[in-house]
């Protein structure tokens, strides 16, 4: 059990707090698999590169990881005023959502359950040094 009162509680934990510019999309209509595909591309990337591959890059969630990131780097420099031409791609990662659960009609009477998966895309940037 956590000492002191609620307060300095409270302080510790977001003394700890991950400071870095980060952007999430939570409910992506794209299946995690699909989506990680686009973000091993992007990882590791500075952003003017990273925005570049996105570009052309040919799958469905590219186009909305790209909002995403473009999303990232204007939370960067508006709220830790950083610079664009110093940032990357520390982190991207798709956690899973939930599935909307549907039904397909089959032959003979029978129904096949259709998933369609949803994820949570997360975009964390860091300044080089």
């Amino acid at each position: 059990m956590a000492k002191g009162h609620r307060s300095q509680i409270k302080r510790e934990r977001n003394a700890q707090k991950d400071t870095r510019p980060s952007a999430k999309l939570s409910y992506a209509r794209v299946s995690v698999q699909k989506a990680c595909f686009v973000l091993d591309a992007i990882r590791g990337k500075d952003v003017q590169t990273a925005l570049g591959i996105l570009e052309y890059n040919p799958r469905y969630a590219s186009g909305l990881i790209k909002k995403l990131l473009e999303s990232a780097i204007a939370n960067a420099e508006n709220n830790n005023d950083m610079s664009k031409e110093n940032l990357y791609v520390a982190e991207c990662y798709a956690d899973q959502g939930p599935i909307m659960k549907r039904v397909q009609p089959r032959a003979q009477g029978r129904a096949y359950r259709i998933e369609k998966r949803m994820s949570h895309i997360t975009i964390v940037l860091d300044e080089k040094k």
